[in-house]
């Protein structure tokens, strides 16, 4: 990664021992602190237990995640396209995930692709070149969007559900080791919920905030997560995969 001694945290903190989306509203927008914080949940756990060796940011950005996987990789590649409406100063590559990547044969042990894969209007292609530079054993980890707002546009392009993730994998040649939703219905009511209160002047953001605090707390109780775990699957917020290189 390019400028690693000047990387600083973005979208994504530590905070007493837990990963978080930050609450700085240049980095996280109000009305998205409670989608950023479950996808942060699941990157804490799973990158602790799958990323190693030299690892492949594809569509990084900021390389928020960067505090998340430094401790357990060799080394890390950063790749984003000139069009991301994010600042690129860590890039080594600059390329567009659409074509082939530029990079040999089973070259890296882990690659992560974290909200980039909807924006993708041909993502077999892309599956395709994860699954050709990863190593025999090596791991992919995703996140995508399902029920969630136009974001990015004209460049999103893509709703999976955890049947068209599957085959996507299985295509490129990878295999499946855990694929789950990602909320259920009380974080798809907060989420739009908080992204249109927003509109109100002077009270918007405080109730979007507050909203996404109080579902943050009812999902975490063990009435909150039933209820959650049990709308999970026809009604998901996104999605969570890994997948592994046969």
């Amino acid at each position: 990664m390019k400028s690693i001694d000047k990387w600083t945290s973005s979208k994504y903190i530590y905070r007493r021992g837990r990963l978080q989306g930050s609450r700085d509203v240049k980095e996280v927008a109000p009305g998205s602190r409670l989608i950023t914080d479950l996808i942060a949940e699941f990157y804490d756990a799973n990158l602790k237990k799958y990323a190693k060796g030299r690892l492949l940011d594809l569509g990084c950005g900021k390389v928020p995640l960067y505090c998340a996987y430094k401790d357990h990789v060799t080394d890390n590649t950063c790749v984003d396209w000139g069009n991301s409406l994010h600042r690129n100063p860590y890039l080594d590559f600059q390329c567009d995930l659409t074509e082939d990547l530029p990079f040999k044969n089973s070259e890296y042990d882990t690659v992560i692709l974290s909200d980039v894969l909807e924006h993708i209007p041909e993502p077999e292609l892309l599956m395709k070149e994860i699954a050709r530079v990863l190593v025999s054993g090596g791991v992919l980890i995703l996140n995508v969007p399902f029920y969630y707002w136009i974001h990015e546009e004209p460049h999103d392009f893509h709703r999976y559900t955890e049947f068209a993730l599957k085959r996507l994998a299985e295509i490129a040649g990878l295999e499946v080791i855990d694929l789950f939703p990602i909320g259920g219905v009380p974080e798809i009511i907060t989420d739009i919920y908080a992204k249109n209160i927003l509109g109100l002047s002077i009270i918007g953001r405080p109730l979007a905030s507050i909203s996404q605090w109080f579902t943050m707390l009812f999902v975490h109780t063990g009435f909150g997560r039933k209820v959650s775990r049990s709308t999970a699957r026809r009604f998901p917020l996104g999605y969570f995969l890994v997948a592994k290189k046969k």
